[in-house]
Order: structure tokens, then C-alpha cells, then sequence
């Protein structure tokens, strides 16, 4: 007698596949966390007189955090997103090994050229890839998501300035247009976040309590980014503090809306709420600088270390889990992973604030649990990134 199949068979993946250029997160993800190991330990060379790159190496230094590491996971992670929001085809095979060469390209003119060549190749990478994500909005409609391509934009321009201004053909402190990059960055995340930590939350944590506010939503957002943008332009004034303060007496009541302690036996959902809750440290941080009370990079690294390494670190596991076909659930690597970021924001933060005697120390060990947590990412990662997805289905 023969057996009546019940639903419909599940496809397994060939053993033995290679699906790196299957969707964007795949090499994305992969070239960010190798570079967010090499760079940082690279930085601890440069910073000791080890090494020496082209350039004034805290130029290096923020540059490839900004537009090397950060900016391949933001395209990493808006192509795999784009194809959900519109259901069409973001970059896949030769065009996207294209543009990760292109970004590799960047990469390697940083830290060995640092000419004209590299300006034409750096500058190049975000323009393509806005232009890759645009075409594909633009053609399912998806004018919720246009912000995307709007900030890709001035991350670009924000690019080009810095390798003007680091060449002498721009009259600006190449730091700037690297904070106005910065501020960009917070800017994608908070709106970002907004969207999905607290849906992530109520998915994972059925009856959780929220409290949500479209209104407050939209003035925390736009607060952020006028105070972010009055940092930028006007770096030594005091005033601008005011507007960084309003930016935090707006978000803490968001983020905490959101119920972030209920998460606290879910690394996957913690490690979200705890990253994104650095934003109005962060930005209180930068008002306690621009009052003259703490250095400035205490602040920048709450935004760089905290908020974007800690939402990255938990964004590219979520997003490589859910698209190889996995259950999105963590283990102890993962939350090691998380850990190790938000214990390296504390000491980098921490030492420059409170302890500054032990700066130069608090930047080693911050570097070194840098490093490991995206090591811990690679090792888990790496298998999956490059090999189909378990369930058979593409991407």
C-alpha cells in the first residue's frame, strides 16, 4: 500500500554547496566581522608605532570602523531586507562578488595606498550599493524605505569629504565629516530600531507589556538627529549640549517603553534593547563634552562601541540565522559574542571618563574583547555563511 505523503517534502541544501553569493548578508557579514578583528587589532600596532599607514592613523582608525566595517554591514544587512520589503531581487552572484571586491578594493587602498586611486576606489563602494538598493525600492514603491537610500547618500558625500579634507582640497578637519558619518549611523539605527526591537519583543514575548507612541517615536528621532548634526557643525560650542540633552529626555522614555528588562533571560532580544539604550548615554556623553566636563571620544565610543557594535553583533546573528534557514536561537557563543562587546564599551567608556590614567590600558583590553567577540562570530558563522541554507530555499 503505498504512503500518503503529509505537506510537502522538505528540501535539503546538496552538501558540499557554496552559497556566498547567494544574498548580500552572506559575504557582507563575513568581510565585517573578519576586518572588525583585523582592524582593531591593526589599531593597537598603529597606536603603539608598530605600524604606520598612509595617513594619521586615528583617521584610519575611524574611517574603516565607519566606511569599512559598519557601512559593509549596513549594505550586507539592506540588501537581505530589501528583498523582504518588496519581494524582488536585491544584487546576488557576480554583480555582489563585484561589489565586494569593490568594498575589499577600499580596503586595501586604506591601508597600503591612500592616493588618488584610493579616493576613486573608497568613495566608490556606498554610491554603487545605493544605487543597487534604490532601483529596488523604487520599483516595488516602497517609499516607506526610501530614508535608506537618502542615508547611504550622505554617508557618501560624508565619504568623499573626508578623503577631500584628508588630501588638503577640502578646508574642514577630516574628523568632522567622520562624525557627521557617525551621526548618520546612530541616526539608521534609531529609526531601525524603532521598527524592530520592539516587534522582535512582542514576537518573542507573548503578553509582554509596551508602551508605544508614534508622535514621541518621530520627535526622539528627529531630536536625535538635529543634536547629532549641532555636534557636527559646531564642535567647540556649548550651546548644542542642550539640543544632546533633549535627544536623551526623549529616547530614554522610548527605549524604555519598550520593556527592556523582560528580555533579560533572552540574549537574542538583550543584546538589542541593552545596545540601543546606549544611544542617549551616548549622546549624554556628548553633552557632558561640549560642556568642557569629559573628553570627547568618551561619548563617540558609547555610539561606536556600545550602540552600533552591540546592534550589529546581534543584528548579523539574528538576520544569518533566520536566512540559512535556522531557528533564531543563540547559544553560549553568541551571548559570549554580546558580552564581550558590551564589556568593551564599558572599559573603553569608563576608562576615558572616570579613570583616565588608564586609558591607553582600557583601549587594549576594549580592542581585545573586540576582537574575540567577532572572532567567536566568525567561528560559529563561517560554515553557514558560505554553505546553502539548511531548508533548500534560496538566498
Amino acid at each position: 500500500m503505498a504512503l500518503i505523503p503529509l505537506g510537502e517534502p522538505v528540501r535539503r541544501a546538496p552538501p558540499g554547496g557554496f552559497a556566498l553569493w547567494a544574498l548580500g548578508f552572506r559575504p557582507f557579514y563575513l568581510l565585517a566581522a573578519a576586518f572588525a578583528a583585523i582592524a582593531i587589532l591593526a589599531w593597537l600596532f598603529v597606536l603603539t608605532g608598530r605600524l604606520a599607514m598612509p595617513m594619521a592613523g586615528i583617521w584610519w582608525h575611524a574611517h574603516e570602523m565607519l566606511f569599512g566595517f559598519a557601512a559593509a554591514v549596513i549594505v550586507g544587512f539592506l540588501f537581505t531586507a530589501g528583498r523582504n520589503w518588496t519581494g524582488l531581487d536585491t544584487p546576488t552572484g557576480r554583480p555582489l562578488a563585484a561589489l565586494a571586491l569593490l568594498w575589499l578594493a577600499g580596503r586595501l587602498g586604506m591601508a597600503f595606498g591612500g592616493g588618488i586611486v584610493t579616493v576613486l576606489v573608497d568613495s566608490a563602494f556606498l554610491p554603487v550599493a545605493a544605487a543597487a538598493i534604490a532601483r529596488v525600492l523604487w520599483r516595488a514603491g516602497s517609499r516607506r524605505n526610501y530614508f535608506v537610500v537618502a542615508i547611504l547618500g550622505l554617508l557618501s558625500l560624508a565619504n568623499i569629504a573626508f578623503h577631500l579634507a584628508r588630501i588638503g582640497m577640502l578646508a574642514i578637519d577630516p574628523l568632522q565629516a567622520l562624525h557627521f558619518a557617525l551621526g548618520m549611523i546612530i541616526l539608521l539605527e534609531t529609526v531601525i530600531g524603532g521598527r524592530v526591537i520592539p516587534s522582535f519583543t512582542a514576537s518573542a514575548l507573548h503578553g509582554v507589556r509596551q508602551w508605544q507612541s508614534q508622535p514621541w517615536n518621530y520627535a526622539a528621532i528627529a531630536a536625535t538627529g538635529v543634536a547629532l548634526l549641532g555636534w557636527v557643525v559646531l564642535p567647540d560650542a556649548r550651546w548644542p549640549a542642550a539640543l544632546s540633552l533633549l535627544a536623551v529626555a526623549l529616547q530614554l522614555p522610548r527605549c524604555i517603553g519598550w520593556n527592556p528588562w523582560a528580555t533579560r533571560r533572552t540574549p537574542l532580544l538583550w543584546i538589542l534593547h541593552v545596545s540601543h539604550l546606549w544611544i542617549p548615554f551616548g549622546l549624554a556623553l556628548l553633552a557632558a563634552a561640549q560642556l568642557g566636563w569629559l573628553p570627547r571620544s568618551a561619548g563617540v565610543h558609547a555610539l561606536t562601541i556600545g550602540a552600533t557594535g552591540g546592534l550589529i553583533v546581534g543584528m548579523i546573528t539574528r538576520t544569518a540565522l533566520g536566512h540559512t534557514g535556522r531557528m533564531i536561537i543563540v547559544g553560549r557563543i553568541e551571548t559570549s559574542a554580546y558580552a564581550l562587546v558590551q564589556i568593551a564599551a564599558v572599559v573603553r567608556v569608563l576608562t576615558v571618563a572616570a579613570v583616565p590614567a588608564a586609558a591607553v590600558a582600557g583601549i587594549h583590553v576594549a580592542a581585545t574583547l573586540w576582537a574575540l567577540a567577532f572572532l567567536l562570530y566568525l567561528w560559529r558563522y563561517l560554515p553557514w555563511l558560505i554553505r546553502p541554507r539548511v531548508d533548500g530555499q534560496p538566498g
